[in-house]
């Protein structure tokens, strides 16, 4: 039986305000997100690892206090480190890898008052657009549990669209936070590049594509998020352009009169699926009754350097990481500790040689020159988040041995996202439409390096426009 029926309609600030004005505690809060984990996670499998004794005893706590104090939460299982708890990077790998620290988020979370429960499904490594690791299975969509969630934060999308708890960390490294966002029906944010510290065991992510923040419900959710986050640490290689205020007022300022740019088709000019092509072309039409200046234009990105500079990224990245894990279990990683795209991505690093990453480093800068030029003609960029609406399950399957095959059918899909990882600026998937067949399709909002806060005001005046809190599939 529920202990707090209406705990659904409440987003994090609403469940914090209600802890602050002592209409519940921390501890209640905790019990009802464990009831709903228990009862809904076994059809949709978002959640992989729980500690409810360790979020009971944080719950409990008098010393407990922060703007969010005694709000569920959860973490996605990559890149990230709880102290005494599993961090399995969503491979079998990974099993034992149990944190001797905190991440420095982990440690801004906690001080923010969040009360973690477990953590979140991802594809291995976070190298999908699918989040079905062979480690746990695949994370169904709240929607349709026969189509995917989009990854790889696809555990986190699935429990916050299916109302386990209001906000869930996520990283981003081509569209991570942001696509499962838009398959699942909720708001999602990469903000810009070093906004969030990596440390305090990384510098930064596949030099510089990835990001830590969240997927939440409501736009305020992720600015609170943000607000307790973000900022440089001792060490990190290079910072964020400074921000001074909060990121949390900007959602309920309204954004000037923009200029905002809409494409409808990739960067390289393939079509994609008519209703993400509906989705935009809605939303560029309510951003034009909002009073905004909208027109049709896109940036003369080189699609094909981008593919190849991004891939070069990553596969240096991946055979670095199973060095660095090798190392730790005292033993060489094999081709059967890991699932069958990730070894073979592993491998092709070897074929590199590091002026091939240099060159690879040096294309995605010389991208953000180009979009940086088209930021100084448009204040946005709006495009769909994903080429297609939520995919069948296994449709970007990395058990397969093709990865030239499971590579294009990575990019072909995620076609909109990757970019802002390249270039660094801030990005969001704004859950504004609805296809014919009830299925969520994120429109994506992007803004100029440093300019969080303005992604921030335009989200809210969407949110406020045509809203979707009441928007919630039946899974919950």
């Amino acid at each position: 039986m529920s202990l707090f029926p209406d705990y659904e309609h409440y987003d994090a600030i609403g469940l914090a305000g209600l802890v602050r004005d002592k209409a519940i505690s921390p501890l209640e809060l905790v019990e009802e997100a464990i009831r709903r984990i228990e009862l809904v996670n076994p059809a949709i499998n978002a959640v992989v690892h729980t500690f409810y004794e360790e979020a009971r005893r944080v719950a409990a706590s008098p010393t407990l206090s922060g703007p969010l104090a005694g709000v569920p939460f959860l973490l996605k299982d990559l890149n990230i480190l709880y102290k005494g708890q599993r961090t399995s990077n969503g491979g079998r790998l990974w099993l034992d890898n149990v944190a001797p620290h905190d991440s420095t988020i982990t440690e801004r979370y906690r001080a923010a008052g969040l009360v973690v429960l477990g953590t979140t499904n991802t594809a291995e490594l976070g190298l999908a657009c699918e989040t079905a690791p062979r480690a746990f299975g695949p994370t169904r969509n709240p929607w349709d549990l026969s189509r995917s969630a989009g990854g790889s934060s696809g555990g986190a999308a699935a429990a916050v669209a299916a109302g386990l708890v209001p906000a869930v960390h996520g990283t981003d490294g081509g569209g991570s936070i942001r696509i499962p966002s838009s398959n699942c029906g909720v708001f999602g944010v990469k903000p810009t590049r070093a906004r969030n510290p990596f440390g305090p065991d990384n510098g930064e992510g596949w030099n510089g594509l990835s990001v830590h923040h969240a997927i939440t419900r409501s736009v305020r959710d992720s600015a609170a998020l943000l607000d307790a986050t973000h900022g440089p640490a001792p060490g990190d290689p290079y910072a964020a352009p400074a921000f001074v205020g909060r990121f949390l007022d900007a959602v309920t300022q309204e954004p000037p009169r923009l200029r905002v740019a809409f494409q409808t088709t990739a960067h390289d000019g393939a079509a994609i699926h008519p209703d993400c092509v509906e989705a935009v072309t809605a939303a560029a039409t309510l951003l034009a009754d909002l009073g905004h200046e909208v027109e049709e234009a896109r940036p003369a990105i080189d699609a094909d350097a981008m593919k190849r500079a991004t891939r070069v990224i990553v596969a240096s990245n991946i055979a670095n990481v199973l060095r660095l894990r090798g190392e730790a279990l005292g033993r060489r990683v094999i081709a059967e500790d890991v699932e069958p795209i990730t070894w073979l991505w592993a491998q092709e690093a070897r074929t590199h040689t590091g002026e091939d990453l240099a060159r690879a480093v040096w294309t995605i800068h010389r991208l953000a020159r180009v979009l940086g030029g088209f930021f100084q003609r448009y204040d946005v960029l709006l495009t769909s988040t994903f080429a297609a609406p939520p995919l069948p399950l296994n449709t970007v399957d990395t058990g397969g041995t093709d990865l030239d095959a499971y590579y294009e059918g990575l990019r072909r899909y995620s076609a909109f996202t990757s970019l802002y990882n390249c270039t660094g600026v801030p990005a969001a998937s704004v859950p504004l439409h609805w296809n014919a067949d009830n299925l969520p399709i994120g429109v994506q909002i992007a803004t100029r390096l440093g300019e969080d806060a303005l992604l921030y005001s335009l989200a809210g005046q969407l949110e406020r426009a045509r809203p979707w809190r009441d928007r919630r599939p039946a899974i919950r």
